[in-house]
């Protein structure tokens, strides 16, 4: 299997040897610390300072994977999977982003517009309890009165995986009690499917936990202990409705297991996590480049992009500090936000996520007769279209590197199941050794708090 590589070279070129040198035993020591997290978490005698102590993501794929938890997870997955042809998610930030980042990364772009046969008798997928928009909810709720009229019909057949640690956020559980309604008005409240083709991915204890008790759900998945939710995308989280639409998850497990041994042994100039912690950092540090630009080269990135988005802001937006992240789709976003990467204010540091191969065979741009050849594109006529890609790619660098604005590139040798668990996993251990580096405690989310708070006060007095 291939490994994901991190170039900072045009970057570096900003930022002089003896200070990249000069970051090395700092950067050594958040390293260590990151580590030995896990065995503070683990013995459970966590200092004030250190709380909260979520490092459970870093050692959770490998440990997974070697589990007996593992199979009944899928074996569920394939149950359901089996009974339905549209699966409702309902989630929040980490309890959805990470799926959708994998859905997005690794399933036909479009999915939902195939036959069940082209799908590999995966479901259709739909995103709610994410906002309080009363027009989607409305709208999927008619397009699940419109397709699903006979529920001994397979293919009109829908279920509901709903993912909250607590039970508490108001926008899953808002949504959970109008879809369950709607779900149990069409199978029959008492029916076997009305609680067969419900599963709850929860904490422990909490409110979800306790009405999946009351409900009889029999399949209930665990959200692990020291695990929060922007770090939850390889637990039964993102995993098990992956399994569900018929990903093998096996392989992103073991990418991201792989990414942490290679965190873990490799040096400086070698270890994808702490070289793009160094450049990023020093450029910030010394530069005041504090917009962090994850440009995607593929609309398959986007939804990663928007993951990373949660993960650097919630992890490291205290105090006062933290970079901001942006998400760009390239070429798409070089029409909107390129004309203020290239000449706006010098506080962005863009990395570039390519994918080298394509993981379909390569669209070539055929030749037209002369009478319509009016955009004179017969003079790239043979040409793929990810050679374009390239020239777009290289075009936009050098444009950048002329100008002494930063880029790194992060190449994937291709978009599969092992590389995007290494790049999810890769970007979770930066954000927390960043977090080590700063003194900025990366779990946690005490602002995300207050408005939570205050809607409860006006909801509910």
């Amino acid at each position: 299997m291939s490994e994901l590589r991190y170039d900072p070279t045009a970057a570096r070129k900003l930022i002089d040897d003896a200070t990249w040198d000069a970051l090395a035993e700092p950067l050594h020591a958040a390293r260590q610390e990151t580590l030995d997290d896990v065995a503070l978490m683990t013995d459970g005698d966590i200092p004030a300072d250190k709380q909260p102590l979520d490092a459970g993501f870093i050692p959770y794929p490998d440990q997974l994977l070697n589990s007996p938890e593992l199979d009944p997870m899928l074996e569920s997955a394939e149950r359901l999977r089996s009974e339905i042809d549209r699966l409702v998610v309902l989630g929040i930030g980490g309890s959805y982003m990470g799926l959708r980042a994998l859905f997005e990364g690794l399933s036909h772009p479009y999915h939902n517009e195939l036959s069940r046969a082209d799908r590999g008798g995966a479901p259709r997928l739909y995103f709610e309890g994410n906002n309080l928009d009363n027009d989607t909810i409305s709208g999927l709720l008619e397009l699940l009165e419109l397709r699903c009229k006979d529920p001994e019909q397979l293919q009109q057949r829908w279920g509901i995986v709903v993912i909250s640690k607590s039970g508490g956020t108001l926008e899953t559980a808002a949504a959970f009690r109008i879809f369950r309604d709607a779900l149990e008005a069409y199978y029959g409240a008492d029916s076997k499917r009305s609680t067969n083709l419900v599963v709850p991915i929860t904490g422990e204890e909490g409110k979800l936990r306790s009405l999946s008790e009351e409900r009889g759900y029999p399949d209930v998945f665990s959200i692990p202990d020291g695990i929060g939710g922007r770090y939850s995308v390889f637990t039964p989280v993102g995993l098990y409705p992956a399994a569900v639409l018929g990903m093998d998850v096996r392989p992103v497990l073991q990418g991201a297991a792989d990414m942490t041994e290679r965190f873990r042994t490799a040096p400086i100039g070698e270890n994808p996590v702490l070289d793009y912690v160094a450049t990023c950092h020093l450029l910030e540090r010394d530069r005041g480049m504090n917009i962090r630009v994850l440009s995607t080269w593929g609309n398959r990135l986007e939804a990663v992009g928007l993951w990373y988005d949660q993960l650097l802001s919630e992890s490291l937006g205290k105090h006062g500090r933290g970079a901001t992240p942006i998400t760009g789709v390239n070429t798409r976003d070089l029409h909107s936000r390129g004309q203020q990467h290239q000449q706006g204010a010098r506080d962005k540091v863009i990395t570039n996520v390519i994918v080298d191969s394509p993981a379909t065979d390569a669209v070539i741009l055929p030749e037209a007769p002369a009478s319509l050849d009016q955009d004179q594109l017969n003079r790239l006529a043979g040409r793929e279209v990810p050679s374009l890609l390239d020239a777009a790619i290289q075009g936009t660098n050098k444009a950048y590197a002329d100008d002494a604005r930063p880029t790194a590139d992060l190449h994937l040798p291709r978009l599969d199941a092992h590389t995007l668990g290494q790049l999810l996993q890769m970007l979770m251990l930066a954000t927390v050794v960043e977090g080590r580096l700063i003194g900025i405690n990366p779990y946690g989310q005490p602002g995300v708090e207050d408005y939570k708070r205050n809607m409860s006060e006006i909801l509910f007095g």
